[in-house]
């Protein structure tokens, strides 16, 4: 256990509690280091007041001891003068295999300082007939398990990754021939498999994983980053975070780091608050991203138009994004008669089907990302693909 640094101390606060009992312990404290300030002149007189208590049997037990810096959990502490038999448990104690908040807040912090540097807005060439992309990439599920043994396909780690990133390069490249003014990228949709250090979903349903929670929060990270980096160069990026049901807290908490990685670059805009549908605009299209367990389908397109009615007043081609399960459902939607409502789709999702999905015979879809091009005046105008 580290020396308290105010033991340099104990010399002149046992002399003046000899001498002047009747002083308080603040007052001793700004006798004997009056240059203090005032947080650390009251951490001084806390610890002159734990001085001039009264030791307890134990204490004094502990004390005889001489178990002070003890580098152990607990122990079975015996004295027979003070009589004392009893178990103590070492509050200080520090299990050298435990992962520290506070270390990976510290790498984190550190990180982000030699990665955020203050980027201003590009310089771009004016773009004519231009287009939007939005990329997608639902369901990574970093951390998620399947072995060919189990179902006769095979996802890990490594092949999430590999798969994002290698599927997000050919999608950027298939997006050339257009024009691009803006893109949407749509983070969450469960990229981490676990939401806890019990490998279970935020419900607390339990999952196969591959991993530590916290290795797989920093590849997640590290994936969003070079993606991102990489868009930025092409177009001013939009990031939308979609909640979702695997890692709802820590998914939350990737959002925010990848925005305080970026927090310094005028290229990059953010939307990654806790609303479960979230909702924007391109010209004439209404776009809308939810992860798609919630509400019921038939509920989309009025929850829409309820929630941003200016946005669909002012937009004539409407779509929303689902993710969640992982296979393609498509529906359109009609308010009336020759006018289309808003068109809703389920996104596929790169992972492997896990051993329970398998053997309940959720298997066999199309396992890919997607991404949409978008033009300002004439709606969606194509739809690419990457394969797996």
């Amino acid at each position: 256990m580290a020396e308290s640094k105010w033991v340099k101390y104990d010399k002149e606060i046992e002399d003046l509690l000899k001498i002047k009992n009747t002083r308080s312990p603040s007052e001793i404290a700004r006798e004997i280091a009056p240059h203090l300030d005032t947080t650390d002149i009251d951490l001084l007189r806390t610890y002159i007041k734990r001085k001039t208590k009264k030791r307890s049997v134990i204490d004094e037990t502990l004390h005889r001891g001489n178990l002070q810096g003890w580098d152990c959990k607990v122990a079975w502490v015996k004295n027979t003068e003070t009589g004392v038999s009893a178990l103590v448990t070492n509050p200080d104690y520090k299990d050298s295999q435990a992962v520290s908040y506070e270390r990976i807040r510290d790498e984190m912090v550190s990180e982000l300082k030699s990665f955020s540097p203050i980027v201003g807005e590009y310089k771009r060439t004016p773009t004519k007939d231009p287009h939007c992309l939005i990329l997608d990439i639902a369901d990574l599920h970093i951390g998620k398990l399947v072995t060919t043994y189990g179902t006769g396909t095979e996802y890990n780690v490594d092949i999430a990754v590999k798969r994002a990133l290698e599927a997000s390069e050919s999608l950027i490249n298939k997006s050339e021939p257009y024009n691009l003014d803006k893109i949407y990228f749509i983070i969450g949709n469960d990229v981490l498999h676990t939401d806890n250090p019990k490998r279970t979903t935020t419900a607390g349903t339990p999952q196969d994983t591959d991993g530590m929670w916290y290795d797989n929060f920093k590849v997640a990270r590290k994936v969003y980053t070079e993606i991102i980096a990489r868009l930025s160069t092409i177009a001013p990026v939009h990031i939308v975070h979609c909640p979702s049901n695997h890692d709802n807290m820590s998914g939350f908490m990737l959002a925010d780091a990848v925005y305080c990685f970026f927090y310094n670059n005028e290229n990059i805009t953010f939307d990654i608050s806790l609303m479960h549908r979230k909702y924007t605009k391109y010209g004439l299209n209404f776009l809308g991203f939810s992860h798609g367990e919630g509400a019921k389908l038939e509920q989309v397109p009025l929850l829409a138009a309820n929630e941003a009615p200016k946005l669909w007043a002012e937009t004539e081609f409407r779509y929303t994004f689902l993710h969640h399960v992982h296979h393609k459902q498509y529906w359109k939607f009609k308010s009336g008669v020759d006018f289309i409502g808003m068109t809703v789709e389920y996104l596929r999702s790169p992972s492997e089907s896990d051993i329970w999905h398998s053997r309940e015979g959720f298997t066999g879809s199309k396992v890919s990302i997607e991404a949409f091009i978008h033009h300002p005046t004439q709606g969606q105008v194509s739809r690419l693909s990457y394969n797996f």
